[in-house]
């Protein structure tokens, strides 16, 4: 297959997510870096682009600059990556959408429940491809455990149980800190903080593994960083579409806590567990039976599994190859359009904008509940009641 153009907007020099989305992308050699407006500062984004190997008539000072100089070339890129700050990636990603681009955008999609509608709306009429990056879903292990689920090896599922807890903002001393602080305000934020940040790529990957979409959650939420407006710790109850349980924790403040991003799933007959610090195992307990041990790359594992695996057994796989398997979907989804044929079936699991939909109702879901007292609500978008 060619080589599809790739541009990126945002992740600039000290970016976090920045190098994984170019690690990510270029691995395969499916897409050639080819576009990027990097910086909000102009200067700085032509440069680093020029740095990286962009060039200059392709190395844009802000995304306007991208769109302008993008849409009427022929030889226009394929997909772009939105990596900015939250509060812009509504705008950014509706105008790349009703240009004719494909887009994958960071989570959240949106800031609020209506902005991700909208979007949902624009793409599907637009006919393009609007991906968010969970990437986590894209571990290989993580789509065995789909796999798994789906021919029916756990039987009916009774329980899932998410974790995203990390103690690296349990300093109150860092309330002044920039990097901090904008995640704890809503003016910048929106209705949450941690739950919107991490929470969600729990909840997604609950929702990715068992198929099944939240219809309603309860939360307590809580700041215990009391200088903080949004919440640092929040515990949500969830019921799911196909009739599992949910239970889910998500935390800034749990020091100790690295990342701290598990899964457990709980089955009529057996019950799976996997951690993203140690990715290369998932555990696997048949009722009656021992303890078992998957391991990442062996034989026998399902086609979703196989295709997502990169090196041999026994070498640690991390997240860029993640987002490489995300961009690896992106790569057959763009292709199968253009050649007018049905995709790979074991490709077809990139997180769409609905996926990011319903990450934003659950957010003012969480939001509601948490002023509630917990309260029981509906955490359905409204396009989708």
């Amino acid at each position: 297959m060619a080589k599809l153009k790739w541009g990126m907007i945002g992740g600039g020099e000290g970016s976090q997510i920045g190098p994984a989305h170019r690690l990510g992308s270029g691995l395969d050699g499916l897409f050639e870096f080819t576009a990027g407006a990097l910086d909000h500062r102009p200067d700085a984004g032509r440069a680093y682009g020029q740095q990286l190997g962009l060039a200059a008539d392709r190395a844009y000072g802000d995304w306007q600059e991208m769109l302008a100089g993008e849409k009427n070339r022929d030889d226009r890129i394929d997909l772009v990556t939105v990596a900015t700050p939250n509060s812009t990636h509504f705008e950014i990603t509706k105008r790349f959408l009703e240009s004719g681009f494909h887009v994958l955008c960071e989570k959240p999609l949106t800031i609020t429940v209506e902005e991700a509608e909208e979007i949902v709306t624009i793409a599907k009429n637009a006919n393009r491809i609007c991906a968010v990056n969970y990437g986590y879903s894209g571990y290989s292990l993580v789509r065995h455990m789909r796999a798994m689920v789906a021919r029916g090896d756990l039987g009916k599922i009774r329980l899932v149980k998410a974790e995203f807890a990390h103690g690296h903002h349990a300093d109150a001393a860092d309330a002044d800190n920039p990097r901090v602080r904008w995640r704890y305000d809503p003016a910048q934020a929106g209705v949450s903080a941690q739950f919107a940040d991490c929470g969600i790529h729990a909840l997604h990957m609950a929702s990715f593994v068992l198929n099944q979409e939240v219809t309603r959650l309860s939360a307590d939420t809580v700041s215990c960083i009391e200088s903080r407006e949004l919440e640092d710790d929040a515990m949500v109850n969830f019921r799911m579409d196909g009739g599992a349980v949910g239970r889910l924790w998500t935390s800034s403040i749990a020091i100790g806590r690295q990342h701290g991003l598990t899964l457990q799933v709980f089955g009529e007959k057996g019950g799976l567990r996997w951690a993203q610090e140690q990715p290369n195992q998932l555990y696997w307990m048949p009722l009656g039976e021992r303890l078992q041990t998957i391991e990442r790359g062996e034989a026998g594992l399902s086609p979703e599994a196989d295709r997502s695996s990169r090196v041999t057994i026994g070498h640690a796989e991390g997240m860029p190859l993640a987002f490489a398997n995300i961009y690896s979907d992106l790569s057959e989804a763009i292709h199968a359009r253009k050649d007018n044929r049905p995709m790979d079936p074991a490709a077809n699991l990139y997180p769409r904008a609905e996926d990011g939909l319903r990450s934003m109702a659950a957010i003012a879901a969480v939001a509601k509940s948490g002023k509630a007292d917990g309260a029981w609500v509906d955490a359905r978008p409204p396009m989708f009641r």
